[in-house]
């Protein structure tokens, strides 16, 4: 079909409030297939992805290891039990997330600070719980949560997006997905301000005092990068001042790397910037290079405080829970992850992203804001008074689209561009998407 006829067909038989069509026909454009950091319509044109499908294709669209771990997983076991009869996949998966978070990180990386830890005598292994999407690992963190504490407030922050299952939208902040549901929340999220200069911080611990009087807590949840948000990086205390909080109030720190894992900031994980274990980290997107696959890890000791042991009906399960050819795909995009070392990739692209963009805009007449961590990185768009520049960020984005590069706006005020390619993606590639976007950039002021 042309994309003219999957569009009609859309609004004659999706529900509206999905896929936002333009009238001009300059959005969207219908994927036909993609291979690597490119992708192609259905009228054959070529784009270069500098979305990743939404932080999916970290190894690239249809990587070759990832779809033979799948193809050869669907001639085998299509489709398992769930919680009931398990497959020997997940149970070697949930092995590899443990060894590359919680049995990693106490002779690892974050060696270098001191670490606080939930119980210093307990052996550091992590244990996985399956599901689907990443708000379901996010809810399977705030059940663990509760569980193991007791107690079900939960603080999360200004700008924060956890999907929009109706217990993850407790904790996601934009009136945009709360507003029309708001009156059959629990409202067990308090929200405090999401700080992007250490010199937010004072104010931010002042803030945790007060709810810690106020209200019963029991996890704080946050993501270490904010991405719907604009690509809003904090400083590097900010998670150390958490961890130190929990650990004084007998809280839980839930980390909301659905984003930022697998390394899209240029570290497995972004928690290794600052240093800090958390007591549950939620992983999904790029996890299983393209299937919708997502887990919820926590330390050892943690969830086995929280969940007993299975009476033969699971208190929190899907029917796809931990699906072998999930797993499977899973697997080999880890391995691919480590052969390629996409992880030392992306931070050292990342740097010079960075500064190839600041290098780009240094002369424009109005306000344009770099900052990003590895390849996540975000343009903030502001007018000269300083208000969202949002019918400027559109339009750039539209432009793009028309000189084959596919962009994202984020934000609150759709008014930051952000990228977050394929972690394969070459220097060349995105220097000719920096040239791009400083062309447009001049075009349009």
């Amino acid at each position: 079909m042309t994309s003219r006829q999957t569009l009609a067909l859309l609004r004659q038989f999706e529900s509206r409030n999905v896929t936002h069509v333009e009238a001009d026909g300059s959005w969207p454009i219908v994927w036909e297939r993609a291979k690597g950091v490119h992708v192609w319509d259905a009228e054959g044109r070529k784009y270069l992805d500098l979305t990743a499908a939404f932080g999916v294709m970290a190894s690239g669209h249809a990587n070759p290891r990832v779809v033979r771990a799948g193809q050869r997983q669907m001639g085998s076991l299509l489709h398992a039990m769930g919680d009931v009869h398990p497959h020997p996949l997940k149970a070697k998966l949930a092995r590899e997330l443990s060894r590359i978070t919680f049995e990693r990180w106490p002779g690892g990386s974050l060696q270098q600070k001191p670490l606080r830890r939930f119980n210093a005598s307990t052996l550091q292994r992590g244990k996985t719980i399956f599901c689907n999407s990443g708000f379901e690992a996010v809810e399977a963190a705030l059940k663990t949560a509760f569980l193991a504490t007791g107690k079900h407030g939960v603080i999360a922050f200004e700008g924060g997006y956890h999907g929009v299952g109706y217990g993850a939208l407790n904790a996601t902040h934009r009136e945009h997905f709360r507003g029309p549901f708001r009156a059959q929340l629990g409202q067990f999220g308090h929200f405090l301000p999401f700080p992007e200069s250490p010199a937010a911080l004072p104010q931010l611990e002042k803030a945790l005092q007060t709810l810690s009087h106020r209200h019963r807590i029991g996890a704080i949840l946050v993501e270490p990068v904010q991405g719907r948000a604009g690509i809003r990086v904090p400083p590097p205390e900010f998670l150390q001042l958490l961890r130190a909080w929990c650990d004084r109030h007998g809280a839980l720190l839930v980390l909301d790397e659905i984003y930022t894992g697998c390394g899209r900031t240029g570290r497995w994980f972004a928690c290794e910037h600052s240093g800090v274990v958390p007591d549950i980290i939620c992983l999904g997107k790029a996890l299983a290079g393209g299937f919708p696959l997502s887990a919820c890890v926590g330390r050892a000791d943690v969830m086995d405080k929280a969940w007993p042991e299975s009476c033969g009906e699971a208190i929190h399960t899907s029917t796809f829970l931990g699906h072998p050819v999930g797993c499977a795909m899973a697997l080999a995009q880890i391995e691919e992850l480590r052969q390629l070392k996409l992880v030392e990739k992306s931070a050292r692209l990342g740097d010079w992203l960075l500064k190839a963009l600041q290098s780009e805009i240094s002369d424009l007449k109005y306000r344009v804001l770099v900052r990003g961590l590895g390849l996540m990185a975000g343009l903030e768009l502001r007018q000269r008074d300083g208000s969202p520049a949002t019918a400027l960020a559109l339009s750039l984005v539209k432009r793009l689209l028309r000189l084959g590069f596919i962009v994202l706006p984020e934000g609150e005020h759709a008014n930051v561009i952000s990228l977050t390619p394929p972690l394969t993606i070459t220097q060349l590639q995105l220097g000719a998407v920096v040239r791009g976007l400083g062309e447009e950039l001049r075009r349009l002021a």
